[in-house]
């Protein structure tokens, strides 16, 4: 299996090592030099990030807010912070965060690759957790989505808002709810932005000729089919 790496850092000449690097351990890489279009790339890749590489000191957002907020969207994805900010403090405040590891600049890109190891190795022994819902099966620790047997291609928004239906199955939830939830009580946008995932989501999952998994509830917010 290769795994997808996203590389945030804004220093080019250490972003493209890092890259070369892991493409030749078979990695599959994308690169982001700031903090917005990190975000952007980990909602929105195909194949969906499997681990991400971070730099603290980014533009736009720093590494840390942009950690809290990837963890809102995919918790389980692993974050390793790749940082020159060595104080035991900011270490603490990181992994306090949600970071799973931590390696101080300078490094040794072998030290970085066992650390990747280490995280899939761990990854890969963890108890599976499968929802299946009428032709509908979700693995949350594989990342995968079948509908009637077909892999269907998530973003890692769309897979959080799924995986967060399935955990409330039966359960009416209001979009304030869900956008607090899903996206992080420090997200600005609108309660709109919940019924344009579930549009997305309903494209890739519902069958033709079949009831909607995701029902709306007028009013109130959406709730997964219990019935199906």
């Amino acid at each position: 299996m290769s795994y997808h790496v996203l590389i945030v850092e804004d220093e080019p000449s250490l972003s493209d090592y890092v890259k070369k690097e892991l493409i030749f351990e078979d990695y599959q890489v994308s690169t982001a030099f700031d903090g917005l279009s990190a975000l952007e790339i980990f909602e929105t890749a195909k194949p969906a990030i499997d681990v991400v590489l971070l730099d603290w000191m980014i533009p736009k957002l720093d590494g840390l807010t942009v950690l809290r907020r990837m963890k809102k969207i995919q918790p389980d994805t692993p974050i390793i912070f790749l940082t020159a900010r060595d104080y035991i403090g900011d270490k603490v405040a990181g992994l306090d965060a949600g970071a799973d590891d931590y390696i101080t600049k300078p490094f040794e890109i072998e030290e970085l690759l066992a650390r990747l190891r280490l995280i899939f190795r761990k990854w890969s022994n963890s108890s599976s957790k499968v929802y299946e819902l009428d032709y509908l099966k979700v693995d949350l620790s594989a990342h995968t989505t079948e509908v009637a047997g077909q892999t269907v291609n998530l973003t890692q928004r769309e897979f959080s808002l799924l995986s967060y239906f399935l955990e409330h199955r039966g359960i009416v939830i209001s979009r304030a709810y869900i956008l607090d939830d899903v996206w992080g009580m420090d997200f600005d946008g609108q309660e709109n932005t919940v019924d344009a995932y579930v549009r997305y989501l309903r494209a890739k999952i519902d069958l033709p000729n079949h009831k909607s998994l995701i029902e709306t509830v007028r009013g109130i917010g959406y709730r997964l089919n219990n019935e199906n």
